[in-house]
C-alpha cells in the first residue's frame, strides 16, 4: 500500500515510531481470558444484587 504522506511527512512518522517508547512489546490477545473475566464480573455482580435484595426485604 503505497503512502498518501509527502516523503518528508512519512520519513518523520517513521522517525517517530522508531523512538523507544512506541516499542512496546505487548502480550498476545487471549479472548477465553476475556470472556471469562467478563463471565465472573456478570455472575459476581447478579449474586451481589440478590444478596442485596434478600437483605432489604
Amino acid at each position: 500500500m503505497t503512502s498518501r504522506l509527502k516523503p518528508e511527512d512519512q520519513q518523520r512518522v517513521e522517525e517517530y515510531l522508531q523512538l523507544s517508547q512506541h516499542r512496546v512489546e505487548r502480550k498476545p490477545f487471549r479472548p477465553w481470558l476475556l470472556l471469562c473475566v467478563v463471565l465472573v464480573a456478570v455472575i459476581g455482580l447478579g449474586l451481589l444484587s440478590r444478596l442485596l435484595s434478600y437483605l432489604t426485604l
